[in-house]
């Protein structure tokens, strides 16, 4: 029986019979339109309290998971308990009317006085469900209800398409006034109702002042068996399940197949639900919490009582309300009685059906509602209300009887306003600032009290086109902000000012057109643009159109020879008149001034001649005079024409400004978005017109998001989580970064707070990483946060977590307008990729998409890709560089388009597409071209669905991840960061195959992946741990990895107070303590010399080498001390020597106890460079020599080689730093020729270098070698005279990369660029430019690391120093010589203090004779420029010693100076082809030398 059961329910029948009442299933009406059915019955109208608060919470929700999903869960759960009372009782439900639901008892009228009892029982059964229930979203749900009885008409009415029914009469009017004066919990019986019910089982209480009583309960006699009673009862009731459907709730789950009956009650359903009952999709599928526009119609009839006589009226409104929304995608979701009249909800942007300008298509439409019904006989008032926002649109009700509805506080108002401005249509101000309408078009309307609402906002008028249009509304007015500059759209004013001037000196029209999507700035551009088009011999007219000027014939010529004229300002039309009269008198004879009138709404005499004209050739004598004032016109002032939102040019407009362009000179610039249908022929010519400017706009580029974020946030800086949900989220464009604010204000997710300066800010862990992204150098112009001093950066509440956010419900509506275009599979795919993520490969959607072909997908994809709704990318790189800058405005030509043969178009589209299904079948990684799109299409599934779909992502990538069997002394997990390529989108899966098997998996992969991905989660797990203990609980226990991690993060970011206080933190955890105090510190040296000789004489024996806990621990220890005999060797105070001392020799005790011949290699390089940092001479060399005889011993193969490598590698490197160039070279080349290199002699060592390091940082997009990179063009420009990369490109590489992670987690790095580029500004004499990269620099100075990158930007920071206290003698200033003594004692410390190597001394005492010449001291310059020049010799640093001896030469000499010496030599500074090629001699490079500017003044102090 279950089974049949089952069955029955899934017939497409029963599925539509149950969105209907059994007065519809089983009725039998008459075909004709309308018809009338007279029946006896009882009605019960159930009001429940808390939905429409509940659907406005759920709608404002942060989060994207408190969905529709979860409300309709709990809206059923107390809905469902209220329609299945009713059934049980033997009720049916007619209709759900948003948050209540009206109930019908049809009977006998003598059965009327029992069904009474049976109904009023019903009602307090309904009431006793609600008494202790609480929801769980803490709401107090109740219930009011009203009952009625007596004699109820049926009315059906609709067309061929839909069909519609209401009940009416005298009991459909009691029942809701008795719902209305009902309290929560009340039952309340109308007095028709009171009169014919069965008293003496009724205990009421009366109402004052009314003839309706109050329910208190039933008395039935004690002898009243009320089960007998009802079955009794039910008798009567055609349809209650009885006999073998005795257990059902509703005889229509059983309807049999009737293909009739089916297509009968169809019509009374709505489209989009049959879609879904064909498709045999879950209830809950349209369940959304959607952005849409209510219109609620109101028809109040001059006959209320007579059903014949208001059955017509309301048949022929339903006909014309039915088509109206069917031209603009509105459905009308119900039809009710209501307060005295008949109501009709319509909706516009159910699932489906949104469509672009929603609400402009709604308001169009309520006007053209108004506009009819007031028009039908019988139909006295005609109140429409208009609102838009987000409500919950989806089924509500019980599996058997439910009904797709609307509910929220937008449908309350629509309600509402309807109601208390009867007689207009009326709209809230989200609806009037959505329209894209001009602003005659709406009145603002007093505000009223009313019931429901608390707060529903300002309410307009819509006026429509009644009244005349006024002279100024369409102009654009200009909001322009000075402290508010037009951000990221240089490009699109430049292509302006070249048409701007060449329009000024020619002679001809020009064309300037901006295309682009809303929201993308046109309007700021143009605003941008008039204002500096402002000139004295040029006038400026500036509209803006609305949709509705696109109807309007002539308009925007009409509005543009207005202002020509001199009319915007008239008051009066006299004035107007009078105007005119004097302008045209000598142009056109006064009989025709009449043309006039309907134009400029004048009342010139209509004439004899002109009221024979047909319109056409009174349209022609209108232009030709319009062409011949502006003839004259142009001969005074040139005219600029800037026209806003130019897609709403009518045709007669386009046709004469087409004309215009080719008779007179005039500027024509407009912004417009793209043509929804193919544009006018005018429109056409004047965009294929040779004098024409296409520019589509493209999105603005993250720098300026950030930018416009600062300044509309007036803040100096933001979290970089804020900026880049706020970057990626935005796709550039301005309007969605504002609505993204918007939202997070309105969510209070920003804090502001006061900004710390850096150098002041206590450094901890935990602030270590509050990085924030601040606005470019060109936005300091203008005001930025308060006063200096008291400047806020904007942060986020705790515990927010942005990326999952719920969209804002603007951003979200243009997502579904997207959504609904598409094709249902279309659709599919779009939801299924975005369950994945923004980004995704081809094989994962495959595997989740339900029964695609691989076919069917690519062509697909092909498709949405050409939409614009996805990109696609070969490789990760590619992605990664089209994340890093947003596409960017160009021109189109769409003259030279128009010269390609028309015929192939079609061919060519069909070749393009399968070009783009061609490009997706090789590109695997796919991403969504918009964020809101995805998380739009991602809120869409319900809860079950998603998981479903995510536990299949996460299948296929379990069976497809890699993992290797061990690690070795490479990376952590040898391929794991291909595997974390994987998760990142960054690789394609046949790469990763490939990879694998390179490796030597196979069949393994599956298993081992699992492996690895467990025991990675239980690492960050096990930190994660670590971290909450050190915060919470004793110690025991922590994970030592974890503080060893931030040390080395804290060491590489210059923070070594606090890296030294992590490492000290993990060395205690491994059991091994290190000093404290001066004491401690001698005895642990003493006892540490005991263990190293003790070890050197142990190592010859054999010893047993210790377990692997054991040796993990020495592991570890070896790793901290490694670092901390670097942190102690930066310090100056002479105490820290000997902790670096001691660090260092333990960690080779450590490494001797680990007997691991890398460990022990590590330990004595490490031990030898520390002794030569420190001066000590002799110790060093027997630990080099030590080293070198410890890799004798290892033979030559697998990991021989790479303890090898790392040995040449790190001599090198000790070498370099200590000066002995010959050496580091030398250590260089045999390290490069080990790799294999062929190419090595057939080009210059510098050439292979720098391509090899090229090549390894555009392959493998490795950043820090990049910037390392361009670190060595800056060089190369600056000191060897030649052009590798141009400066500009090392420049836009800083500007693009300045906020990478790993460049500022590497800041010696930043730090030598930053001061690169001051010093070529500085030579430059370009003062500006070199104060902005010196403070960038500045900052990352107290970030001291033991490095030679840092040692080599120090000292570039030094010499822009230098030079700029050159610029200070030269300008007298007078805290030069302060700032020349500071200077000096900063270089001397740099050297006596060992805070770099000796590579660097040249450098450093070539600064220090700089600084002692430019203040008059001849002797130390002697003094300073002879050791350079000693050290340089002893070095064999050539560059250094050529520049030394020009700079002796040029010192001393009685040469006069050039100022703009360097800048000759900056232009002719070869490039690096022209070198290789022979082209120019390397003994002129040497000369291409910056010389310091040394006679300035005669006696500088």
């Amino acid at each position: 029986m279950s089974t049949r059961r089952e069955e029955s329910q899934d017939r497409a029948i029963v599925r539509i019979a149950a969105h209907l009442p059994d007065l519809i299933v089983y009725g039998d009406f008459s075909p004709e339109r309308p018809s009338v059915d007279y029946f006896d019955g009882v009605l019960m109208f159930v009001d429940i309290s808390g939905f429409t608060a509940m659907t406005e919470k759920f709608s404002t929700a942060m989060y994207m998971d408190r969905g529709a999903e979860q409300l309709v869960e709990i809206l059923n759960h107390y809905i469902s308990a209220i329609v299945e009372k009713v059934l049980i009782f033997g009720g049916d439900i007619l209709k759900f009317a948003g948050d209540a639901l009206l109930a019908l008892w049809k009977v006998e009228r003598r059965q009327l006085k029992n069904i009474i009892t049976v109904v009023i029982k019903c009602s307090l059964e309904i009431h006793g469900l609600f008494e202790t229930q609480e929801s769980e979203e803490g709401l107090d749900v109740r219930v009011k209800i009203g009952l009625a009885a007596g004699h109820i008409t049926m009315l059906v009415f609709g067309d061929e398409t839909r069909n519609f029914f209401l009940v009416i009469g005298q009991a459909v009017d009691d029942v809701r006034l008795a719902q209305n004066m009902a309290q929560m919990n009340d039952v309340i019986l109308s007095p028709n109702c009171w009169q014919l019910c069965d008293r003496s089982m009724i205990e009421i209480e009366r109402i004052p002042d009314q003839r309706a009583v109050k329910v208190n309960f039933l008395k039935p006699p004690s002898t009243f068996n009320f089960d007998e009673f009802f079955t009794k009862c039910m008798t009567f009731m055609d349809y209650y399940p009885s006999g073998d459907h005795k257990n059902l709730l509703r005889l229509a789950c059983m309807l049999e197949s009737d293909p009739e009956l089916e297509l009968s009650l169809q019509k009374y359903v709505m489209e989009s639900i049959l879609k879904q009952i064909d498709d045999k999709q879950l209830r809950g599928y349209l369940s959304e919490l959607r952005p849409v526009t209510i219109v609620f119609v109101n028809l109040m009839f001059k006959d209320q009582d007579k059903a014949e006589v208001i059955g017509s009226a309301i048949q022929d409104a339903c006909v014309h309300i039915n088509s109206v929304l069917r031209v603009s995608r509105g459905q009308i979701n119900k039809v009710f009685m209501f307060d005295k009249g008949c109501s009709f909800l319509c909706v516009f942007g159910f699932p489906g059906e949104k469509a672009p300008d929603e609400v402009t298509h709604a308001l169009e439409s309520a006007m053209d509602i108004f506009d009819f019904c007031s028009q039908v006989h019988k139909i006295h008032t005609v109140s429409i209300g208009v609102a838009s926002g987000i409500v919950f649109c989806g089924i509500v009700g019980h599996s058997v009887r439910h009904e797709y509805t609307v509910i929220g506080q937008k449908v309350n108002i629509a309600a509402r306003m309807m109601m208390y401005y009867p007689g207009t249509v009326t709209c809230d101000s989200v609806t009037y600032n959505g329209s894209n309408l001009p602003a005659y078009f709406f009145k603002e309307l007093p505000k009223k009290v009313m019931k429901g609402v608390a707060d529903p906002g300002p309410v307009y008028q819509c006026l429509g086109l009644n009244e005349k249009v006024m002279f100024g509304m369409a102009y654009l007015i200009c909001n322009r902000n000075e402290g508010y500059p037009l951000l990221g759209r240089d490009k699109e004013i430049k292509y302006f000012m070249c048409r701007m001037k060449e329009f000024l000196v020619s002679n001809c029209s020009r064309v300037l057109m901006y295309e682009g999507l809303s929201g993308y700035g046109k309007s700021q551009i143009l605003m941008e643009i008039e204002y500096l088009a402002q000139g004295e011999n040029h006038r400026t007219i500036a509209i803006a159109l609305t949709k509705i000027s696109f109807h309007q014939n002539f308009y925007t010529i009409q509005i543009f020879m207005a202002s020509v004229l001199g009319l915007d300002t008239c008051k009066h039309y006299k004035e107007r008149q009078t105007n005119l009269q004097n302008k045209v008198k000598t142009l056109l004879d006064e009989k025709f001034h009449c043309l006039l009138n309907d134009i400029f709404h004048v009342r010139f005499p209509i004439s004899r001649e002109v009221s024979k004209m047909t319109t056409f050739r009174k349209q022609k004598q209108l232009e030709a005079l319009f062409m011949k004032i502006l003839e004259q016109t142009v001969k005074e002032e040139r005219i600029i024409f800037i026209i806003d939102e130019g897609q709403f040019v009518d045709a007669a407009s386009w046709s004469f400004m087409e004309k215009l362009i080719r008779t007179i000179p005039i500027f024509i610039i407009m912004s417009l978005s793209p043509f929804v249908d193919i544009p006018c022929a005018a429109a056409s010519a004047i965009m294929k017109n040779r004098n024409t400017t296409y520019v589509t706009l493209g999105a603005v580029q993250p720098k300026d998001i950030r930018n416009k974020v600062c300044l509309d946030l007036d803040v100096r800086g933001i979290p970089k989580e804020l900026d880049t949900y706020l970057v990626e989220g935005s796709c550039g464009i301005p309007f969605y970064c504002e609505e993204l604010l918007k939202n997070l204000d309105h969510h209070r997710v920003l804090i502001f707070q006061p900004m710390e300066v850096e150098e002041k800010t206590n450094m901890t862990w935990n602030n270590l990483f509050k990085n924030f992204s601040r606005p470019t150098e060109e936005l300091n112009i203008f005001t930025l946060g308060n006063e200096e001093g008291n400047e806020e950066v904007c942060n986020l509440a705790s515990g927010v977590i942005l990326k999952n956010l719920s969209p804002p419900a603007s951003l979200k509506e243009i997502s579904l307008v997207q959504l609904d275009s598409m094709s249902l599979s279309h659709q599919m795919l779009v939801r299924c990729a975005a369950i994945i993520g923004l980004t995704f490969t081809t094989e994962l959607l495959f595997e989740v998409l339900p029964c695609w072909n691989m076919k069917m997908m690519i062509k697909a994809l092909a498709t949405l890709v050409e939409s614009n709704i996805f990109d696609c990318f070969r490789n990760g790189k590619e992605l990664r560089m089209a994340l890093r800058q947003n596409a960017a405005s160009f021109e189109v030509n769409y003259r030279s388009l128009s010269l390609q043969p028309s015929e192939g178009l079609a061919h060519g589209e069909e070749e393009e597409l399968r070009e783009l299904e061609s490009e997706v079948i090789e590109c695997h990684i796919i991403r969504f071209c918009r964020p809101m799109m995805q998380k739009t299409a991602y809120e869409l599934w319900l809860k079950d669905q998603k998981k479903a779909m995510h536990l299949k992502c996460a299948r296929f990538l379990e069976e497809n991840a890699h993992r290797c069997d061990h690690c070795r002394s490479g990376d952590f997990i040898p391929c794991h960061h291909f595997t974390v390529d994987i998760r990142l989108n960054t690789l394609d899966l046949d790469t990763i195959k490939k990879m694998a098997k390179s490796r030597g998996f196979t069949s393994e992969i599956p298993r081992k992946m699992k492996e690895m991905r467990d025991f990675v989660s239980g690492l960050v797990r096990e930190s994660i741990q670590a971290e909450d203990r050190q915060h919470k609980g004793p110690k025991t226990g922590i994970d030592p990895f974890y503080f060893i991690h931030c040390g080395f993060v804290c060491f590489n970011m210059g923070q070594m107070v606090l890296a030294k206080k992590m490492l000290r933190k993990a060395l205690k955890l491994l059991h091994r303590i290190f000093p404290y105090n001066l004491i401690s510190l001698f005895l642990q040296t003493h006892v540490e010399k005991n263990r190293h000789f003790y070890y050197l004489s142990q190592q010859a024996q054999e010893s047993a080498p210790p377990g692997k806990r054991r040796l993990a621990q020495l592991y570890r220890q070896t790793a901290c001390f490694s670092l901390l005999w670097q942190i102690y060797s930066l310090n100056y105070f002479f105490h820290y020597k000997y902790y670096g001392h001691l660090a260092a020799m333990m960690e080779v005790n450590t490494a001797l106890e680990t007997q691991d011949d890398f460990q022990i290699i590590k330990a004595y390089l490490n031990y030898s460079l520390h002794h030569q940092l420190a001066g000590y001479q002799g110790v060093w060399y027997k630990y080099e020599i030590m080293a070198m005889e410890q890799i004798f011993n290892l033979p030559l193969k697998g990991e021989g080689i790479e303890i090898v490598s790392y040995v040449a590698d790190k001599l090198g490197y000790t070498k370099l730093l200590m000066g002995h160039l010959d050496l580091a070279i030398d250590l260089g080349k045999g390290c490069l020729g080990k790799k294999g290199h062929a190419d090595t002699k057939l080009s210059s060592p510098e050439d292979v270098v720098l391509g090899w390091l090229w090549d390894l940082s555009i392959s493998e997009e490795h950043i820090f070698s990049k910037a390392f990179f361009y670190f060595v063009c800056l060089d190369l420009m600056l000191y060897s005279g030649f052009v590798y990369k141009t400066f500009e490109e090392c420049l836009e590489f800083i500007y693009q990369n300045e906020d990478n992670r790993i460049l500022k987690f590497q800041s010696g790095i930043l730090l030598g660029l930053y001061s690169s580029i001051a010093i070529w500004y500085a030579r430059l004499q370009e003062w500006d430019n070199f104060h902005i990269f010196s403070s960038r620099a500045k900052n990352l100075v107290p970030r001291r690391t033991p490095t030679a990158l840092y040692y080599e930007g120090i000292s570039r920071y030094m010499e822009g120093q230098v030079l700029y206290l050159q610029k200070q003698i030269e300008g007298q200033s007078e805290n030069a010589q302060d700032s020349g003594v500071e200077l000096l004692k900063n270089l001397e410390s740099l050297v006596t203090q060992n805070t770099t190597g000796p590579v660097f001394y040249p450098r450093l005492y070539h600064l220090m004779a700089y600084v002692c010449i430019l203040m008059g001291d001849g002797q130390n310059c002697d003094l300073f420029l002879n050791t350079a020049l000693r050290l340089s010799e002893t070095q064999g640093n050539v560059l250094e010693k050529c520049w030394l001896n020009m700079s002796k030469e040029w010192w001393y000499s009685d040469s006069e100076f050039m100022d703009d010496q360097w800048l000759q030599t900056v232009s002719n500074l070869p490039s690096w082809e022209k070198i290789v090629s022979g082209k120019v001699n390397m003994q002129d490079i040497q000369k291409n030398k910056f010389l310091m500017r040394v006679n300035i003044l005669d006696n500088p102090f």
